[in-house]
């Protein structure tokens, strides 16, 4: 299923919880499977959802998924360590269908013993967060230090995220007796059959709470003005995210806080094109230059001031033709891992000149004469060009 996003496969927007995930998929999943739609396309559109639920329904292979569009992780870069850089990279499709197939997949959400019910009581990990940083193209070359400010839902400091009065603690619900769901019994085209459902009355946690704490009214959360230092590392593209561990929003249950994806958003040069980690340069030269050889200044990073208003030195050899390459090596973008740099490029092209003087025009003629060239001059001068003849005369 290269290419497809797997939230809009199950119709659902990046924040999805866990139970949406489930939910989404249990009614898909009922509506496609072919044993019950009899429509042609419906075997492939089952395969569709079912493989986005494997990923999806797997801490591991989400995260993954949301951080680098793959269920694999990185596809060219190396992962980071907690805090630091999660590792940068192109995005590829998911996996291919597999796993244990409809029977397998349902027995988790209808009766028959087929799957372990879920312990709504345990440490679930706090929700990711994206934050999109804008950098110029020097900032993305050369790294830089920041601090970044947004909001996220922390642990309340007052009941300490159990969401009850300070004093008092959440009661075991008696409707699901701590489940966090309740079987229910329904006629379905598959015959009637049981399910679970999020009990109405502690919406799947699991505990009621009677004294609700006063700052954070049951939730167990309050919402943090949040800043944190970030190291961008020197050569990071548009498009490209780096994670800080814990730094999303706060678990539930004593689980740990999420995730904060930093998507980066990158202005382009005004001077050069990057092509990963080389940068292009287009630079003019004249006929003359090109023609008889030099040795001139062209554009390049400076590694000194940290911007791209440097200069080097670029030997020109006679001859040269418009659209010859020239590469000055290690003068490109430094590699986001940190090892070694690209490259810069430089693209000569011959300039041709307009609004030449007598002298100019008789020289070239007689350039053209002493190549054997046979060329008929344009009379079709324009009034200055006339009048600028006529001062040269003078």
């Amino acid at each position: 299923m290269a290419g497809e996003d797997y939230y809009k496969v199950l119709g659902l927007d990046h924040n999805a919880s866990e139970n949406d995930i489930k939910r989404a998929y249990r009614k898909l999943a009922a509506k496609y499977h072919p044993d019950i739609n009899k429509a042609p396309d419906a075997e492939a559109k089952f395969k569709q959802i079912t493989e986005a639920y494997e990923v999806l329904s797997d801490k591991d292979k989400k995260a993954n998924y949301d951080q680098y569009g793959s269920a694999d992780g990185p596809q060219g870069f190396g992962g980071g360590g907690a805090g630091g850089a999660g590792g940068f990279g192109g995005f590829s499709g998911g996996q291919g269908f597999g796993g244990g197939g409809f029977e397998d997949i349902f027995s988790q959400f209808f009766g028959g013993g087929g799957g372990q019910a879920h312990d709504p009581n345990a440490p679930t990990q706090g929700r990711d967060l994206q934050y999109q940083m804008g950098l110029s193209f020097d900032e993305a070359v050369f790294g830089k230090q920041t601090t970044i400010k947004y909001n996220r839902e922390a642990t309340c400091q007052t009941c300490g995220g159990n969401g009850a009065k300070p004093g008092t603690k959440p009661q075991t619900c008696q409707h699901c007796h701590g489940n966090g769901y309740v079987t229910v019994e329904q006629n379905t085209p598959l015959g009637r059959m049981r399910s679970q459902q999020e009990c109405p009355v502690c919406h799947g946690t699991g505990k009621e709470i009677k004294e609700k704490c006063p700052t954070c009214h049951g939730a167990g959360q309050t919402e943090q003005a949040h800043e944190i230092a970030v190291t961008v590392p020197a050569g990071v593209d548009d498009g490209q995210q780096m994670r800080l561990a814990q730094q999303g929003d706060a678990g539930s249950n004593g689980g740990p806080y999420g995730d904060l994806y930093i998507l980066f958003s990158v202005k382009p040069s005004k001077y050069f094109k990057r092509d990963g980690n080389r940068i292009i340069y287009n630079q003019p030269i004249s006929f003359a230059q090109a023609a008889l050889g030099c040795e001139i200044k062209v554009r390049a990073l400076n590694d000194d001031s940290k911007t791209e208003d440097g200069q080097v030195s670029l030997k020109i050899p006679a001859g040269t033709q418009t659209g010859t390459n020239f590469r000055l090596k290690g003068k490109g973008i430094p590699n986001v891992n940190g090892s070694g740099r690209g490259d810069e490029v430089v693209n000569v092209n011959i300039i041709t000149p307009r609004g030449l003087n007598k002298r100019q025009r008789e020289a070239l003629k007689e350039f053209a004469d002493a190549s054997g060239e046979d060329i008929n001059i344009t009379k079709n001068q324009s009034f200055f060009d006339k009048m600028r003849d006529k001062f040269d005369k003078k």
